[in-house]
């Protein structure tokens, strides 16, 4: 079966509605087949395929590393390229399926995790300032989307590494995306790892602040799509912190 009728069959799959139906039919590919068309899927104008796309990378990155763990690197490299200002392209759907791959093998995370982080951190003087800061909102977004979706099994991971202090300025963005996304990853992250956190006081009062915020977003949670709005983001987030914010050590870490 040659490439194109293999990218076809990829694309017409991802377009269904029953992601479990889907993923029991990429099954039947070989993992190296199914990449190519997967990376092409992150850029097409169709929602809910692109982040079925998302949801299969996940599935089929970990499976290629466990057989050959150079070939999934090549893989993760490939999104760190598409996110280069030097490539060429802009990165569509990579921060997403970088998350969703780390979500699911704990050898690429140990190797990549810092890597999807250092997208929230700009660069700067010191030695130590070495971020890659996506400046393009809808790259953010999807960041963002993926620390979220990474606070569900890694939390420890990410505060380890002093997220909530990189989650913090998303809070005040003029993109009300930005925003929600940013309150929604605060709150998973403190689920999965309930501990002090840093600027407790000015992450309360941001919250506090878009709690009226009724920008509507796209949300893609429990394997489907939802309307949202930032303040009810923001809500879910001040009712998930709400045990740490009272702590009088939080401001102090």
């Amino acid at each position: 079966m040659g490439s194109r009728h293999i990218k076809q069959e990829i694309l017409a799959l991802l377009s269904l509605a029953d992601i479990n139906h889907i993923r029991q039919e990429i099954r039947q590919y070989r993992e190296s087949d199914i990449v190519s068309p997967l990376f092409s899927a992150l850029s097409r104008p169709e929602e809910l395929l692109r982040w079925h796309a998302v949801t299969v990378f996940g599935q089929v990155a970990p499976r290629l590393a466990d057989q050959d763990l150079e070939a999934a690197r090549i893989v993760m490299r490939r999104f760190l390229w598409s996110l280069n200002d030097e490539s060429g392209g802009i990165g569509w759907g990579a921060p997403e399926a970088m998350a969703e791959i780390i979500y699911h093998h704990d050898r690429l995370a140990d190797e990549y995790l810092h890597m999807l982080i250092s997208y929230m951190q700009p660069d700067g003087p010191l030695e130590h300032q070495d971020g890659n800061f996506l400046e393009l909102p809808a790259l953010q977004s999807g960041l963002l989307w993926g620390i979220g979706r990474l606070a569900e099994k890694r939390a420890r991971d990410l505060v380890r590494r002093g997220v909530i202090s990189d989650l913090a300025p998303y809070l005040l963005s003029a993109e009300g995306a930005v925003r929600g996304l940013a309150a929604r990853a605060i709150g998973a992250v403190f689920v999965g790892h309930p501990h002090p956190i840093p600027q407790a006081s000015v992450i309360h009062q941001a919250l506090l602040t878009l709690t009226a915020d009724t920008h509507q977003l796209r949300l893609y949670q429990h394997e489907k799509i939802e309307s949202v709005t930032v303040g009810e983001l923001a809500s879910k987030a001040l009712g998930q912190l709400k045990p740490i914010l009272s702590t009088p050590v939080a401001d102090s870490l």
